[in-house]
Parts: structure tokens; C-alpha cells; sequence
């Protein structure tokens, strides 16, 4: 192991070392998220943005109230791979939407 200039050897820190759980990266994203759209509760993310015919990353975010909150292309985009990237899993030719305050994903049955 190389030595660093106090003579101890160099060893890589605790917290690089740990993997982190999946609800640790679920919460992390969350509020990521969270802080990207400030006020969004939910997050609808889907490959198909309305009026395309190829996949294209898109999101929504809604309020509390249910009510749609204006996104520039720039966070649509960001958010959606974001989401997309966290959950390799998912079969992405539905639409889903993830809650801010839980972190689930879960299923909107509309599909594309």
C-alpha cells in the first residue's frame, strides 16, 4: 500500500466503502427531486412525450392539489432520466408516477 507523507498507509474512507441501500438512494433521489421542482408532490415519468412518435424521456410534476406545474424542457428531461436510471427494473413502456413524499413508484395504468 503506498505510504502518505505522515508514514500511514492510505486506506479508503468508511463511507466510500459502504454500499448504499436502496431506500437511501430512493430518499436521495427524492429529494433531489424534491429540491429540482420546489412544491411538486408527484412526478409522472415516461419514455413517450405527448405528440412524439419515438421514445423520448419525459416528466410532469403535479402539486398538492393534483394540479400540473410548468417544467422547462431542461427538468423534464433531467427528472425523467433521473427516475429512469434509479429503476432499471421498470418496464419503462408505461407510465409511472413517483411520489415525493414516500419515494414509491408505482404504476398509472395509462400507459403510453
Amino acid at each position: 500500500m503506498p505510504k502518505s507523507r505522515s508514514g500511514r498507509a492510505l486506506v479508503a474512507s468508511q463511507a466510500e466503502a459502504d454500499e448504499p441501500t436502496a431506500d437511501t438512494r430512493r430518499r436521495r433521489l427524492v429529494t433531489l427531486l424534491a429540491d429540482m421542482v420546489p412544491g411538486a408532490c408527484t412526478v409522472r415519468v415516461s419514455q413517450q412525450q405527448p405528440g412524439q412518435n419515438w421514445p423520448s424521456p419525459y416528466a410532469r410534476a403535479y402539486d398538492a392539489q393534483g394540479q400540473l406545474m410548468a417544467l422547462n424542457r431542461a427538468q423534464r428531461v433531467t427528472v425523467a432520466r433521473w427516475v429512469i436510471r434509479a429503476h432499471p427494473y421498470v418496464p419503462w413502456d408505461e407510465t409511472y408516477d413517483l411520489d415525493l413524499a414516500t419515494g414509491a413508484l408505482r404504476a398509472t395504468g395509462g400507459g403510453r
